[in-house]
């Protein structure tokens, strides 16, 4: 081990949006001498690759680098739908995808300098390497030139997120990409095949096709988004097919080949038998791991559950006394203004005096939405889920479907969905869950959010006069 090199009282150990908002509340606020470790890019895995998983919802938050892909998609749809309302677009080229990824890339690194700014405008020192524990108050760090440095910290917090899993099991996987290779990838695929069914797969599918990439989703079941609501897995999948998105149920992959350039040829096995789809990318998402390798979590005796998550309670705390974990790496709830708010929690309890003693974040009800095609968004308990919780006959589901004004102009076959959940409780009607799904859902749901957090019944809902014309006064005029 190298000399200890330098001593402080809190270590954050990965860059990312929780960490880094810990380390700055710790420090900026409160004084604590503070350093934070990233071994890649500071702003973690939203800001640079886009994908957040959320394991109790299966759903994806606003990432930089993904929303604004999505937001090229939706114009491509916008582009399409404006013929209906009298427009004549001529587009003299396909989508420039090349020229889009630049400019995008060019965003992202922005960012990763403003994050190195707020560090430094709230005085917590940054140090770019990979960070091992070697006790419970020491770590060691090793540069990308292979020197390395110990530093002892009083307090310790280990927020390093996850990565991506590639099915080991299937021969010739490695030809295909993960979640993050998406985002390197720098010219537009002719023809993709997406395997997985929760809001990574779903999310990028929706993309791909948006841009003009002839795209297969591959399934393992009849289904996906399948720890969404109903409504929301049978309105979604219908409106892919319609689409022109090709979805491949009941499926599994045997074997994957290396052709000619960028092509592969995928083997497989769906509802309709066995079969070969040559592509030109092929993406997986099928899940993530937390990054927790080569961490040294056994050397300072830190616990993992069974899934290798670092295993925390409601405070953040692990099993060693001033070691603590938020973020991916614990499998809670992996959003990032959910580790955001929880590392400021942290903060705030550790360095804040007594009487923040029992600061923490509260992680019921916290709103989530899938940037799909349509949007979804979603808080709270499903239908299935509430019916188990408090008994089918203390349930009341109020919900509606509906063409939502902005399709009126249009054709049968280019019109959208718009469908709306509201699942009550008890003789009050408490809102117990709300799943939307349409146009400007994600943007939606932050208000109708609040209004659950705080407890709001159907008879709240009923009671707010309703802004007409739009989607959103069908949640408070439901009957």
């Amino acid at each position: 081990m190298a000399p200890i090199s330098k001593e402080c009282d809190f270590l954050v150990v990965g860059g990312g949006s929780g960490g880094l908002a810990c380390a700055r509340r710790a420090s900026g606020q409160w004084g604590a001498k503070t350093i934070a470790v990233e071994s890649k890019y500071l702003g973690g895995t939203c800001v640079n690759v886009g994908i957040i998983p959320y394991p109790m919802l299966i759903q994806l938050i606003s990432c930089v680098p993904k929303k604004v892909t999505w937001n090229a998609a939706a114009i491509s749809e916008t582009l399409h739908e404006a013929k209906s309302y009298g427009f004549n677009i001529e587009q003299t080229a396909p989508f420039d995808w090349t020229t889009f990824v630049k400019k995008r890339t060019a965003y992202v690194k922005r960012l990763n300098g403003i994050y190195e700014k707020n560090l430094d405008k709230d005085h917590v020192e940054y140090i770019h390497g990979r960070a091992h524990l070697v006790s419970k108050n020491e770590v060691e760090i090793v540069s990308d030139d292979g020197s390395k440095e110990t530093i002892r910290a009083k307090k310790i917090l280990l927020a390093t997120g996850g990565h991506p899993n590639l099915p080991p099991s299937t021969p010739g996987s490695e030809l295909g990409i993960s979640s993050d290779g998406f985002f390197e990838l720098e010219k537009q695929p002719k023809k993709a095949a997406l395997v997985g069914a929760g809001y990574i797969a779903v999310e990028m599918a929706g993309m791909f096709h948006h841009l003009g990439t002839e795209t297969h989703l591959f399934i393992r079941h009849d289904n996906f988004l399948r720890t969404f609501d109903p409504m929301v897995q049978d309105k979604i999948i219908s409106e892919y097919e319609k689409q022109g998105i090709i979805i491949h149920r009941n499926s599994s992959q045997s074997k994957v080949e290396k052709l000619n350039g960028d092509w592969k040829r995928l083997h497989y096995k769906d509802s309709n038998g066995e079969g070969t789809l040559d592509i030109d990318c092929l993406l997986w998402a099928i899940g993530r791991a937390p990054e927790t390798e080569d961490l040294g979590l056994q050397k300072a005796g830190v616990e993992m559950d069974g899934k290798g998550f670092i295993k925390v309670d409601e405070f953040q705390n692990t099993n060693v006394e001033n070691i603590y974990s938020l973020g991916d790496v614990c499998g809670k709830v992996e959003l990032t203004p959910v580790a955001i708010a929880a590392g400021r929690a942290l903060g705030n309890r550790l360095f804040g005096g007594p009487e923040y003693k029992n600061s923490k974040l509260d992680y019921t009800n916290i709103p989530s939405v899938v940037f799909a095609h349509p949007e979804v968004g979603s808080i709270g308990l499903t239908e299935p889920e509430a019916k188990e919780k408090f008994g089918e006959e203390n349930i009341k589901i109020y919900k509606t479907d509906f063409t939502a004004m902005y399709y009126a102009m249009m054709e049968p076959e280019d019109k959208g969905p718009t469908s709306f959940k509201l699942i009550c409780h008890g003789p009050e009607e408490k809102v117990v869950g709300l799943h939307i799904l349409g146009a400007g859902c994600s943007e939606m749901l932050q208000g109708f959010g609040v209004a659950v957090k705080m407890g709001a019944t159907k008879k709240d809902f009923d009671s707010c006069v309703a802004i007409h014309p739009t989607s959103a006064e069908e949640l408070v005029t439901l009957k």
